[in-house]
Order: C-alpha cells, then structure tokens, then sequence
C-alpha cells in the first residue's frame, strides 16, 4: 500500500535496464558493448515507450557503454529526444544514490527516464513502489530482465519529495526486437 499520497503534478518515472550487452573477453565490465539481441531489443523498447505515450521530458543514464547505446538506440526512435544527462553515480547505483541523483532533477520535469542496471534498479523499484496495478509488483520482484522498463506514477511538488513506497506501479514492459 502506498504510504503517503503526495500533493501536486502526476509525475512518472520511468526505469529502463540497459538492453542486452555482450562480454567480449579484455574488456572492462564498464565498457562492454551491446550484443545483437540488445541492439534490436533497445530499438524495441524506444518504439514501446513511443506507443505508451511515455516519452520523458530528461533522461538520465549511467555512463557505461551498455546504457549509453541503450539510450542512443531508444531516443533514435522518436521524432526529438529529450535532453539527455550522463551521470557516473548510475553505474552501480544502489536505492539511496539512485534516490539522490533523482531528488536533483528540476521540478518542471514530469516524466524522467533513468536507464542503467540492476541489481540497483529492480531495488529501486520495489523500494519506490507502495503498490502495484495487476501482478507488476510480482513479476519485478520475479525478475528484471534486460530491456526491462518500469513505470512509475506518483503526485509531488518536486522530485526531491520522491520517497520509498510512495508511488504506484502502472507497468512493467519487457520489449523483445525480433530474432535472436
């Protein structure tokens, strides 16, 4: 159940796991490029988020190589993307650093993208969310697979007032491009 109901504009924040990556051997885990699946899958993602009229007013995303084409691959599915601010404290960003990075986003911003990785994300869902529509709660708790995207709706005057268990899962959405 959700804790508080907050005051003010409908907010959503929307998490997105980097798509599928590759691990090719020499490579840093920070640098590891995406894999064929993933490439299709982030272009199925953008086009998702596209048709659920979700599209972000910012983006946030962690600067390893995965998310960063994640990204590029997502927003080339839209018509004008967002601006887009690559933040280091998203890779291997846990519940609280996570919060701090979105508690420093501008009030005027009413849907946030934030892509990066698990096993920060997954938690910060389940953190944030008080409740659930259907069996979304379940299927995140399940698992939160690469391409994954969460939603997440809740009221605040600003998005510093974003807290655990005060916003309500809308959907979970796991977009697959095609052959593999």
């Amino acid at each position: 159940m959700i804790e508080r109901a907050g005051a003010g504009p409908l907010r959503r924040l929307v998490v997105l796991r980097h798509a599928k990556s590759a691990r090719p051997e020499g490579v840093t885990d920070h640098e590891r490029p995406l894999a064929a699946r993933g490439r299709r899958d982030a272009a199925a993602a953008g086009r998702a988020l596209a048709e659920a009229d979700c599209l972000p007013g910012l983006a946030l995303c962690s600067t390893a190589v995965r998310a960063r084409r994640t990204w590029e691959l997502v927003a080339a599915q839209w018509g004008t993307p967002p601006p887009v601010r690559r933040d280091p404290r998203l890779y291997h960003g846990d519940v609280p650093g996570l919060l701090a990075v979105i508690h420093e986003v501008p009030a005027e911003v009413e849907t946030l993208l934030l892509v990066g990785h698990n096993p920060g994300l997954e938690d910060l869902v389940l953190a944030l969310a008080g409740d659930g529509l259907d069996d979304t709660l379940e299927r995140v708790r399940a698992k939160f697979p690469t391409s994954a995207i969460a939603v997440l709706s809740w009221r605040g005057p600003a998005w510093r007032d974003l807290a655990p268990r005060t916003a309500l899962l809308t959907s979970l959405t796991v977009p697959r491009g095609g052959r593999r």
